[in-house]
C-alpha cells in the first residue's frame, strides 16, 4: 500500500491553507492535519522577553498531540479517513481501500522545526512571501486572538526568520514556493510535482 505524507509549510499568510484545500480536492484519499488546530489556549502561552505572548514558537503548540495524530494516520489511513469524513476513492481497478494510495497533507507555519516529525515527510514544500507583503496580508486578517500592536515586527517576523534559518540548517530537502504567484499557479506547480515525482514513481 502506498502512503505519502506531504508537508505544506511556510510563512504566516503565505497561502498554505488555500494550497492545501485545493490539493485535498484533487489528490486521492487525501486527509489533512492543520498545525493551527494544536495551538494551546491563550492563557497557556507565556510572555517572552520581547514582551509578547509567544505564539510563533514551537512551545505554543501541543506538538505531541499533533505527532500522535500523524502517527494515527500512518498506522491506519483508511480508519483515519473514515473517522474524519474523507471519502475514499472507489477506483474500479482497486476495490480494497487498504491497497489504494493514501495521502496525508500536514499544513502549518512551523512544520520543519520539530525533530520527531522531520523524518515522516515524503515531500516538503515551503511557501515564502517578502516582509512587506506578509505584513500587509497579516493586517487584513481577523484572528480569534487579535494581534496586539507591534506583534508582527516584534515577534512574528523575527521568529519566522529564526525558524527558517534553523530549518535550512536541518538538511531537509525542501522545495520553496513563491507565495506572490497566482494561487492557481502555485497549485499547478505542486500538483504536477506530486504527480510526477511521488505518485508516478512507483
Amino acid at each position: 500500500k502506498m502512503k505519502y505524507i506531504i508537508g505544506i509549510g511556510g510563512v504566516t499568510n503565505g497561502g498554505k491553507t488555500t494550497l492545501t484545500s485545493n490539493l485535498i480536492k484533487t489528490l486521492p484519499n487525501c486527509c489533512v492535519v492543520h498545525q493551527d488546530d494544536f495551538f494551546k489556549k491563550p492563557d497557556q502561552i507565556e510572555v517572552g522577553e520581547d514582551g509578547f505572548r509567544q505564539w510563533d514558537v514551537i512551545t505554543a503548540l501541543d506538538m505531541e498531540a499533533m505527532t500522535n495524530t500523524v502517527k494515527g494516520w500512518m498506522e491506519n489511513p483508511v480508519k483515519f479517513a473514515r473517522s474524519h469524513g474523507v471519502p475514499l476513492s472507489s477506483a474500479s481497478s482497486v476495490t480494497n481501500p487498504d491497497e489504494q494510495t493514501h495521502i496525508l497533507i500536514v499544513e502549518g507555519f512551523l512544520l520543519y522545526n520539530y525533530p520527531p516529525l522531520l523524518d515522516v515527510f515524503n515531500k516538503c514544500y515551503y511557501i515564502t512571501i517578502p516582509y512587506e507583503e506578509c505584513k500587509r496580508r497579516r493586517s487584513t486578517r481577523q484572528y480569534t486572538v487579535p494581534d496586539p500592536p507591534g506583534l508582527f515586527d516584534g515577534h512574528v517576523w523575527p521568529m519566522y526568520l529564526r525558524h527558517r534559518k534553523s530549518m535550512e540548517e536541518s538538511g531537509l530537502n525542501i522545495k520553496y514556493l513563491d507565495g506572490l504567484k497566482q494561487k492557481e499557479e502555485i497549485y499547478n506547480q505542486v500538483y504536477e510535482d506530486i504527480q510526477n515525482n511521488l505518485l508516478n514513481r512507483s
